[in-house]
């Protein structure tokens, strides 16, 4: 009794954000575990893949998206330019189109893989990430799961080349630019570019989504979304 009269008490003498910590610091609260607060990172870095990569996979979704548009490496810059001096401007676009093509059909075949890679991922430190950056939940994911994601998705990339057709276009492009005169010959590794600029345009799409949840009480659609998020509102 005595106990209670003395949180009452207190009520008068402090602001909402203060009363706040009081409240989650009672027993009756609960007090989140390192695995419930792990489970809130894994629900938000899900709902980045169900609400943002998804969008990726569309028609588009790369070549009109400035954030992940895949440009040409500087090597095929070279390429861009040689054989827009010879007026075949209209091809280096096709080109260029492409290879996002490539990645949006990559994404769509290799969706399971990124919600595979969520579902087995162990915060070691969950309260911290959740207490982080924006995207600290989204940079722990790419940091320990970059190099497996790679190995798995580099052959859907390279099978997504031949189905969009970009690796012929290509090989049309470059062998035209090699014939042209003078220049420095190309042979580039696309397999292994696009598969690096999809995974980053991945993980960007995934910290968007993070943010949105941080910053938006209104996109935290689950009770412990909201539980969990609500830890870091408060800091």
């Amino acid at each position: 009794m005595k106990k209670i009269t003395v949180f009452f008490i207190a009520l008068a003498f402090i602001g909402c954000a203060e009363l706040q910590k009081v409240v989650n610091q009672l027993p009756q609260g609960g007090v989140l575990t390192q695995e419930q607060i792990g489970n809130g990172l894994r629900q938000a870095l899900d709902n980045g893949i169900q609400h943002q990569v998804s969008k990726l996979t569309a028609t588009d979704g790369f070549y009109k998206n400035d954030l992940v548009k895949i440009l040409l490496p500087e090597e095929l810059q070279a390429v861009d330019k040689g054989l827009r001096k010879i007026g075949l401007g209209n091809l280096a676009d096709e080109g260029l189109k492409a290879i996002n093509r490539t990645a949006e059909d990559a994404v769509k075949t290799a969706t399971p893989i990124f919600v595979n890679a969520v579902k087995e991922i162990t915060f070691a430190d969950a309260k911290n990430i959740l207490l982080g950056a924006d995207n600290a939940a989204t940079s722990y994911l790419e940091g320990k799961t970059t190099t497996a994601l790679y190995s798995e998705f580099n052959p859907v990339i390279k099978n997504s080349f031949a189905k969009v057709g970009a690796d012929k276009i290509w090989s049309n492009l470059i062998t035209k630019y090699n014939s042209i005169p003078f220049v420095k010959k190309v042979n580039p590794d696309l397999t292994d570019y696009v598969t690096t600029e999809a995974l980053e345009g991945v993980f960007t799409m995934i910290a968007v989504e993070e943010k949105g949840i941080r910053e938006k009480v209104g996109l935290r659609d689950t009770a412990l979304l909201r539980q969990v998020f609500a830890l870091q509102d408060n800091r």
